[in-house]
């Protein structure tokens, strides 16, 4: 495993342009197995667990072909299995994705519990009972599932929850189930928008993205496509944290200005400068006030992957916030590493800390126990003066592209060890 030594207290200042939605491209690359033809897909950004997907399709017997940095060729047409590997499944949460493309395209599969990060219970039921509207009969043996279907077919599904994986495994199930199928309280984040775009594109009758109600009309086939997957709208506001937290100005490209919205009407109460322009947006540092309570919600409210990093923003503001996600129980596990970096943070119960600033912060040896509280301790060692160490760097690369190259141009002391 390699460790990130940062040397901090210098303010960053420069031009990233955002990555590809690792949260959107995975979704893609699983939808790729409902056809025989190959998709591709641009704008992929390299992260690991971009590569334990392709090592999953890879696996199953796809073939996936690099046309550039960013660029992949899927073609699914000689699969060779139609059950994941256990320990590519255990690494990956994002792997229970493949559920529904498998029961489409071949009608059965067997798949354990997935794995990926450890921030609280993540159940896969919701998967399961919508599933089984759909007609597909379900074994569950310990962590394993075993699934199976005739023929699929349509059906008013209800999510007791927006869970997005869950809305995204349905879709991809009913494209090619007969009749059709309404999901309603369904997810509605960027994400799961740019995936129907995708299926659309393959032939697929979707209707509603973006909305809480999702219509979709089976078709009997799909087909190739090539595909650009949308920014990630979580780096837009990592990077603009980074700039806040270090006092520096950061220009970024490739912003999609919808996906802004709800992170911005919370930084420009706390006083984070946002200047739009036709060369991307810039972030800077102004009077940094605390909002009274930063609260997790499903799209378009604030999103819970950027949770971690705006824990560490409240600490350089002035007064008091709660910080509420309500999605994850362990979300929170990781601001034991910022009090001993000397934060001033009450931890109420599992999901919510009171946070009192500003407090400067020093330089510590933690390690990073998931990709979004790994990326909250790399800002807070950007901010604190003197060299500090962040074990598991691994952990951070699943979720952010090149991440020390980039700092580096922005102006920070970063390295990488083994």
């Amino acid at each position: 495993m390699s460790s990130f030594i940062i040397n901090g207290g210098k303010p960053l200042t420069g031009q990233v342009t955002v990555s590809g939605n690792k949260n959107a491209v995975l979704p893609a690359m699983a939808a790729a197995l409902l056809t025989d033809q190959e998709v591709v897909l641009e704008n992929v950004p390299q992260i690991r667990d971009v590569q334990t997907m392709g090592n999953l399709l890879s696996d199953l017997g796809a073939d996936l072909r690099e046309m550039d940095a960013h660029s992949v060729a899927i073609l699914a047409k000689n699969l060779k299995r139609k059950e994941p590997d256990e320990k590519l499944v255990a690494d990956l949460r994002a792997s229970v994705l493949l559920l529904g493309p498998l029961l489409a395209r071949f009608g059965k599969t067997v798949i354990r519990h997935p794995g990926g990060d450890i921030i609280g219970r993540r159940s896969i039921d919701e998967h399961l009972k919508s599933l089984e509207k759909l007609g597909v009969k379900i074994e569950v043996d310990g962590i394993m599932n075993k699934l199976s279907v005739k023929k699929l077919h349509g059906a008013e599904i209800h999510l007791t929850e927006a869970s997005v994986t869950a809305t995204e495994n349905i879709m991809m199930a009913a494209v090619l189930a007969d009749g059709e199928t309404q999901i309603t309280n369904a997810a509605s984040e960027p994400h799961v928008q740019c995936l129907g775009i995708l299926l659309n594109k393959m032939g697929a009758r979707i209707e509603g993205m973006g909305s809480s109600k999702i219509n979709i009309q089976g078709v009997n086939s799909l087909g190739g496509c090539r595909h650009k997957i949308r920014t990630d709208h979580i780096e837009v506001g990592t990077w603009a944290i980074v700039a806040a937290v270090t006092g520096g100005e950061i220009n970024i490209e490739g912003v999609m200005k919808e996906d802004l919205l709800p992170m911005k009407a919370i930084f420009e109460p706390m006083g984070v400068i946002v200047k739009e322009s036709a060369a991307g947006v810039k972030f800077s540092r102004g009077n940094l006030i605390a909002y009274p309570a930063i609260k997790t919600n499903i799209w378009p409210g604030f999103p819970t992957d950027l949770m971690s990093p705006m824990i560490v923003l409240a600490t350089q503001c002035k007064g008091m916030t709660l910080a509420h996600d309500w999605m994850y129980e362990g979300r929170m596990f990781f601001v034991d590493k910022l009090i001993k970096m000397g934060a001033n943070i009450i931890v109420a119960d599992p999901h919510r800390i009171i946070i009192n600033g500003p407090t400067p912060f020093f330089p510590r040896h933690s390690s990073s126990p998931d990709i979004r509280a790994g990326m909250a301790l790399v800002i807070a060692s950007l901010a604190a003066k003197g060299e500090s160490v962040i074990d598991m760097a691994e952990i951070i690369d699943r979720g952010y592209e090149n991440l020390e190259q980039r700092l580096t141009g922005l102006g920070a002391n970063i390295k990488r060890i083994s």
